[in-house]
């Protein structure tokens, strides 16, 4: 049986690694990897979207980042509670046009006791955005630890 820790109950310090891990993992724009973190009957919803499954999962992360393309991500935990964590985010990224977004949301996560996400549901909205407007500058990859996190910029 696959275990990601942290497992619950989550403390303060274990939630935030987890939020930070998950950061780092989508920040990675790999489908397979971020799959990992879920169970195999996993259930989002994401926006409007249902997903159902790991497999799912992939095919759903593989059209998002096809589409958003220069992702970064910022995640900031908001509320935690046993197997339950609460996210704010936001993340940049432009389209094949070159028209930049910056996309706000809110996810709530359930998790199994091996660690594995089983529920998550996201409410997002997208802002149209300058180039010049951008706030999150770092090479594509995991967010460099001495870069601000999401409260410093009043998102």
């Amino acid at each position: 049986m696959t275990v990601k820790p942290p497992v619950p109950p989550f403390t303060i310090e274990t939630a935030k690694q987890k939020v930070r891990l998950a950061e780092d993992a989508w920040n990675s724009r790999d489908p397979e990897r971020v799959s990992q973190v879920y169970a195999l009957n996993t259930h989002w919803r994401n926006r409007a979207e249902f997903v159902a499954g790991r497999e799912a999962v992939v095919g759903f992360l593989t059209r998002k980042w096809q589409r958003e393309l220069d992702y970064r991500l910022i995640k900031e935990i908001w509320a935690h509670d046993g197997n339950r964590i609460a996210v704010r985010f936001a993340y940049e990224w432009h389209d094949d046009s070159g028209n930049w977004f910056r996309s706000f949301g809110n996810e709530n996560w359930e998790f199994d006791e091996q660690g594995l996400m089983i529920n998550r549901h996201a409410c997002i909205n997208d802002t149209p955005i300058k180039e010049s407007e951008r706030a999150f500058f770092w090479p594509l990859g995991r967010r460099p630890d001495d870069h601000p996190e999401l409260s410093y910029f009043g998102f």
